[in-house]
Order: C-alpha cells, then structure tokens, then sequence
C-alpha cells in the first residue's frame, strides 16, 4: 500500500458546502455515547466523520435499550450522519492500515483508559508523526493524569464525583439520577466544542501542529456549576438538594394542578412576580415584606410555596394555562415525547426530523442544532452497520478489494 502524504488533502480555507465543519474529516474510534455524540454533532455541520468499530461489533451502545428485533435504535440515532468501518488497530496489518490512514484525517476522537493507545503502540508520538497536524481528542472519566485516571468512567459515575448528582433529589432524600446519561450528553458538547476550536486555530495557521486534547468527562460536568466553589469560599456553603425547589431565586418550582398535571413556574423577577400574584388574585404579595424582594422570598420559600401549591392545586390545568398565559408568567408544562410530538412549537421549527434508514425506511430524531439562518442543512442518515462502508472508505486509501477481501479472511476488518 502506498503511503498517503498531509499534502493530498488539505482543511478548508472557508466551507464548501453547507456545513460550516466542511472539509473536516474525523475518524471516530471511540465506543458508546460521550465522545461519539461530539462525533455526531460535528458531523451535523458538514464534517465527514468515519466511524471505526471492532470487526466483531462489540461497542457495547450496539445492545443498549431501546432494541427492537435485535436492532440498536439507539446506535442508530447517535451516530448519524457517519460512514462506518470496521479494523483491529490491535493488529499489526490493521495497525499498518491505521497509521496508512491518519494523514487523510483532521481528527481522532477516542475515549479508551489512559494508556490503552500507547499499548497497541499507537502512542501521540506515533500519531502525530504520521501526522504532525492531526487533533487527538481523548475523552474519558477523569482525564490523563492524576490518581484517577485508570479508573474506569461511566455517566452517572462523573456525575456523581462531578458534584452535580448532589444537587438533586428530595431535600434530606437521596440524591437523584435521571434517566438519561447527561454526563455523557455535556462531556461530548464539550468535545464538539473542544474540535471546532482547534479547527478554528489550524485554518488561521497553516503552520500549526497538532495537539492532544485531554478531555475529562468529570470536569466538563463540574465546569457547568460556577457558583460552588466560590459560594463555599466566601460564604461557607454547601449546596444541597432541594426538590424542585432553587435555593437562589423565587418562586421557581414544581406544581400539580387539580387533576395532578405537574407544571413548572419561574417568577423570581420582581416584576413578573407582581404579575403572578395580581393573577392569582394576591395584588399585596408584590408590597409584602416577606416577598417583596427575591432574597425575602427565598427567605420566606415555605410560606411563599405553600399558598402557590394551594392555589394551583385548586384549579385545573386549563385555567392555569390559561391565567399564566395572559398575565406574561413564564410557565410550562413537564413534557412528555407524546407532547414535544404534538405542541405546536415544535412542530413549527420542525424539531423532529426523519433520518433515512434502510432497514426502517426513516427514523425520528432531534434535529440539528443550531440553526443558521439561510443555510439549510441536509437530514443525516442513521448510524451505520459494522463495516457497512468498509469498502467505500478503504478504497479510498487505495486498498484493492482483493485486499480488503484477505484483510477480513484474517479478521482484521
């Protein structure tokens, strides 16, 4: 196989097509949600992004819930928008290929334990003499460095050590998870991020070199939480759990309505506050010492919340929506997908796009995010299969199908 050079392919001056990562090419080894969501959301805007598997299929998202008939629909939503191949870099043939590979890619995304590269013997140095400019982004639990960074890393793991999981929950309960990986969700925000930041610094400097970026999951999440550190510094706090209730700011909280629809309020500015009192038929509430002011009505929360649930529990939804709407009270209720499927507002910016899909015809999706205006983005389609362009993409790098053929008799594609 002949050698590829930095010079056969070159970033993108500005984009060449409607995607603004245009010209980016990424190759995504990485496994289950974290660092393949940044993938994904880089290739929302125009990236090319090659998803490399094992050739046995082993990323453990391809048997995450939901599955249907044996399908993953998750993997199939996740990792959109991608073509798919499959090598085993842990060979040397495919180590070869690997390295073969690299000068064409802009980007390497992986999120094995620190160390697991080098032993396959595809350490940074390696990588960036293969390819001087290359971004290696390494995505895990704690980062390259420090007592942690051989453990293992999941979601709720560097949620909870992130010190986000201590903010939720019933006050004096357990604390609480969602349903739903949000740790992996903002630590892949942060790898998209992460990418077209140093895609921004390559296309300003022909010159420039490639860099490593260590990424953990755990500070991502921690570095959404501003105000702990220096809450616990200058005042000697320690933020707990409160339910649905904000220690900070008031009235903002979770209701029921007569028929136990829940609904969320937030009226702590002085202003819509008055409103929602005169709606409520409290106009004194507005002048009351003890709610006049958001830090007296953070004071006064059990009172404040007290006569709020009492009110709202007395009405029925309707109403509710009803008053809130025309007295300008920021208000919603707690959605469902059934809901997102049916409220208008959604349905106007078309929020739930259909990803084509052979096996499915098409499947539904959020749609890209963000939006720019006059630049309309073309529909992804769904995640591919193990190896589903294995034949496309390596013909790209010159391996003949007969090749490829003796590579997967020998297992390593």
């Amino acid at each position: 196989m002949q050698a590829l050079h930095r010079g056969d392919f070159q970033l993108s001056a500005t984009p060449n097509n409607h995607g603004a990562l245009a010209g980016v090419r990424i190759l995504d080894m990485a496994t289950v949600l974290a660092a393949p969501f940044g993938a994904t959301l880089c290739a929302d805007h125009g990236a090319d992004v090659v998803k490399l598997e094992l050739p046995d299929g082993s990323d453990p998202l391809r048997t995450l819930q939901p599955v249907k008939d044996g399908t993953a629909l998750w993997w199939k939503v996740a990792n959109r928008g991608k073509r798919g191949i499959s090598l085993d870099v842990r060979m040397a043939q495919g180590r070869a290929l690997f390295l073969q590979m690299l000068p064409r890619f802009d980007v390497l995304i992986e999120n094995f334990r620190t160390g697991t590269m080098d032993r396959w013997g595809l350490d940074a140095a390696t990588l960036f003499a293969a390819n001087p400019r290359l971004v290696i982004l390494r995505l895990t639990g704690f980062g390259q460095t420090g007592p942690d960074r051989l453990r293992p890393g999941f979601a709720r793991i560097f949620e909870a050590k992130s010190g986000f999981t201590s903010l939720t929950g019933e006050k004096g309960g357990s604390p609480l998870h969602s349903n739903f990986p949000v740790g992996d969700a903002v630590a892949g925000l942060f790898a998209a991020f992460s990418i077209a930041a140093e895609i921004a610094r390559l296309r300003g400097d022909p010159q420039a070199k490639g860099v490593e970026v260590d990424l953990s999951a755990t500070e991502a999440l921690f570095r959404l939480l501003d105000p702990l550190p220096v809450e616990h510094e200058q005042l000697g706090l320690v933020r707990q759990p409160e339910g649905n209730c904000a220690s900070y700011t008031a009235p903002s909280n979770m209701y029921a309505s007569r028929e136990q629809v829940y609904f969320t309020v937030v009226a702590s500015s002085n202003a819509i506050f008055a409103r929602l009192a005169e709606a409520m038929g409290q106009p004194g509430w507005a002048s009351d010492p003890r709610f006049d002011t958001n830090p007296h009505r953070v004071q006064n929360l059990q009172a404040l919340d007290s006569a709020l649930s009492d009110w709202f529990s007395a009405h029925s939804y309707v109403d509710i929506e009803r008053t809130l709407e025309a007295a300008g009270v920021p208000f919603s209720k707690v959605y469902t997908i059934e809901d997102i499927q049916t409220d208008p507002q959604f349905i106007a910016r078309e929020a739930i796009v259909r990803l084509p899909d052979p096996q499915y015809g098409s499947l539904p999706a959020p749609c890209i995010v963000p939006r720019v205006r006059g630049r309309q983005m073309p529909i992804p389609r769904t995640g591919p299969d193990v190896g589903e362009h294995n034949a496309q993409v390596f013909a790209e790098f010159g391996v003949a199908a007969s090749a490829l053929a003796a590579l997967k008799a020998q297992g390593v594609v």
